[in-house]
């Protein structure tokens, strides 16, 4: 099988943790999958561009990042423009999308994925936009060019959640979900029952890089809603956009409350669900009491979990502990191998 040729636009925390894993699976995915690749390009917002047909060296582009230089064209040629530019002149076979984007119309990773597709490639996200606003379009787009577009790590990192039901389920109806979808306002939520005020707590998750400098998407329940319409619009076939979904946030729950909760046997969670009915679905985001007899009672800090009730299986929960980069990174590696290997 030929070398692939891998493109990443994007190359932050994610991008780079994807780029080690990369390496370290380097031996592993030749041996087990016949995958060899080189990458052809990385474009980055601050950084500046690489592209080079013949290879860049990864582990080189990880050592300027993480010395704050910019990656240089190798040849000295003209560097990309913009991200579509560089999309068609990568010559990928795979590009990894994981710009930033904006929850309300999946822009611009949306136009970058369904320029991938046009081109040729496979397109790869960890980005929920897309998948909410251009499901459909990409899908059909993808089938029609004989190529995939996946999207493994857009709600719950690494942990197995689209590929689940796309391989391991078949003919499984998904009737309902109930979870805790969004690590931020998990961790904040646990740190004040620690005796952390809110604004406290809010600090922390900004300082060790989770909640952003305006933390507003998570704590207002807006990340937790995308991943609620990415979810129903894949797994139950209802197209949901994030205003769809009734939503209220955890920013009126004081220290006194979770405290309260505390006390009485109870703790606050931010719950995501949706409930299949006669005609449509019913979605919400918002805080909940749950007690010990409740699985989202022991999901603490940044992990997450969702329980899935179908019509053949009853219910289904899957956990995912403490993740970060490298489990974001973890399902776009697996999306890679899903797109390449056949089958």
């Amino acid at each position: 099988m030929p070398e692939i040729k891998l493109a990443f636009l994007g190359f932050g925390n994610v991008g780079q943790a994807l780029a080690r894993l990369l390496l370290e699976k380097q031996a592993l995915l030749q041996r087990d999958f016949q995958i060899d690749f080189r990458t052809v390009g990385i474009y980055t917002r601050s950084h500046g561009a690489a592209l080079a047909a013949a290879g860049l060296d990864l582990e080189q582009a990880l050592g300027r990042m993480q010395a704050g230089e910019s990656l240089e064209m190798p040849s000295g040629a003209q560097p990309p423009a913009d991200a579509l530019e560089f999309i068609e002149r990568c010559g990928g076979d795979v590009l990894f999308e994981n710009s930033p984007v904006s929850y309300s119309d999946g822009e611009p990773a949306l136009t970058h994925l369904r320029r991938a597709l046009e081109l040729g490639m496979h397109a790869i996200t960890a980005n929920k936009g897309p998948v909410v606003h251009g499901y459909d379009e990409l899908r059909q787009l993808a089938a029609k060019q004989g190529r995939r577009f996946l999207y493994e790590s857009t709600v719950m990192d690494g942990a197995p959640i689209f590929s689940l039901w796309r391989a391991a389920l078949p003919a499984a109806e998904l009737n309902s979900l109930r979870g805790v979808l969004n690590s931020t306002t998990n961790l904040i939520l646990s740190r004040m029952e620690s005796g952390e005020s809110f604004a406290e707590a809010v600090r922390y998750a900004q300082q060790i890089g989770i909640a952003e400098t305006d933390p507003s998407g998570d704590i207002d329940g807006w990340d937790a809603a995308v991943k609620v319409a990415a979810l129903v619009t894949v797994l139950m076939g209802v197209r949901l956009t994030p205003a769809q979904v009734e939503r209220q946030g955890i920013r009126s729950i004081s220290a006194g409350d979770v405290q309260q909760a505390l006390q009485d046997g109870q703790r606050w969670k931010l719950v995501c669900r949706a409930v299949r009915t006669a005609s449509d679905v019913e979605a919400s985001v918002e805080p909940v009491l749950v007690d010990a007899s409740d699985p989202l009672y022991s999901v603490m800090g940044t992990s997450s979990a969702v329980t899935f009730h179908s019509d053949v299986l009853g219910a289904l929960t899957v956990t995912e502990e403490d993740p970060g980069p490298r489990t974001t990174a973890y399902g776009l590696l697996a999306d890679l191998v899903n797109a390449i290997r056949p089958g």
